[in-house]
């Protein structure tokens, strides 16, 4: 194993030391709690928006703190969910008196973690609400989850929900519109490579230098097929597919959305998103925003996945909105 760390105990809270040195002028980082808040939180009269996992998935979480996004997010250590402590702390620090929203992807251990800290926050009189992203066609259940994997559509969903919050937008109007983004995103991922964890010092799993791994997660877990290595066009057949066939997007208008999984340089990933372009536009999906490049990654592994949103004028309008984050910034 080769890392540019100095002790595996201690990846995380370095990091978050490293956020909080380049990107002072966005966020302020709680290293006892490990939470990246908003730098102007809590912001009055404005609904909070929580969210985070385990880290390795860089940008995201801590990424997309800011304007227009999130007011904070937990950092649990690698690939493990932050506790209910972390969790009850970041949603008393960004309530600025409109209620919080907690944006949880579906694995076991941030869902029931995310509802402890909830219902400690109700007890001091917070109104806390929470939406879970499930968009992985590629399994229906995993080592880490109940149903399907939360994985590339939360990006979109802390963009989206953040610009509404921004705008002023209560609660039960953002949750209905995170309901929407989630009834209507799918995505799908494969892997050139495992990634290895600093604490396991090893990759996740092992491949041919002729296979690729087909329906990842993010947390380095295999997927449900292994197949021969292919070309770039043969492999956007094997994301995209399986997002037709699970939801009919047949005449929309889409986000389309490739991420590179940690270790898959930018040139592919426009190659990837060339072929992908190519396979709606033969689909009569019509493409009316897109996202190219690594933002829900797996630490160091290579390859990619695919995310399409069908989106409405409500959904364009609140993604073109102004970001200003370490991960992503736009429009101001």
């Amino acid at each position: 194993m080769k890392k540019l760390i100095n002790d595996v105990n201690d990846v995380v809270k370095d990091s978050l030391l490293g956020v909080e040195a380049a990107h002072s002028d966005l966020v302020h980082v709680d290293l006892d709690n490990k939470v990246v808040y908003r730098l102007d939180a809590p912001i009055v009269d404005k609904v909070g928006i929580v969210s985070g996992g385990g880290s390795g998935h860089e940008p995201m979480h801590g990424g997309f703190v800011g304007l227009g996004m999130l007011d904070a997010a937990c950092a649990g250590e690698v690939f493990t969910s932050p506790v209910p402590d972390q969790m009850y702390a970041a949603t008393k620090m960004v309530d600025g008196g409109r209620g919080v929203l907690h944006i949880v992807k579906n694995y076991t251990g941030d869902v029931m973690n995310f509802d402890m800290a909830a219902e400690m926050a109700a007890a001091d009189g917070i109104e806390v609400k929470s939406v879970v992203v499930d968009d992985d066609v590629a399994v229906q259940d995993s080592l880490y989850t109940a149903g399907r994997r939360g994985v590339g559509l939360t990006v979109l969903l802390e963009k989206i929900a953040g610009a509404a919050a921004e705008e002023g937008k209560d609660l039960d109007y953002i949750v209905d519109l995170c309901q929407r983004v989630i009834a209507n995103g799918r995505s799908m991922g494969m892997a050139l490579s495992g990634c290895t964890v600093p604490a396991a010092g090893k990759p996740s799993f092992e491949l041919a230098e002729n296979e690729i791994e087909v329906g990842i997660g993010i947390h380095g877990e295999p997927g449900r097929e292994r197949r021969a290595i292919a070309t770039a066009a043969e492999t956007a057949e094997m994301l995209v597919r399986p997002i037709l066939d699970d939801l009919d997007y047949r005449g929309s208008e889409v986000l389309a959305f490739v991420n590179g999984m940690g270790s898959t340089p930018l040139i592919e990933l426009y190659i990837m998103y060339a072929e992908v372009a190519k396979i709606l536009q033969a689909e009569g999906i019509r493409v009316v925003r897109n996202l190219v490049g690594e933002y829900i990654t797996s630490l160091d592994m290579a390859g990619c996945s695919v995310t399409l949103l069908k989106v409405d004028d409500e959904m364009v309008h609140l993604w073109d909105a102004p970001v200003v984050t370490a991960g992503l910034r736009w429009g101001k």
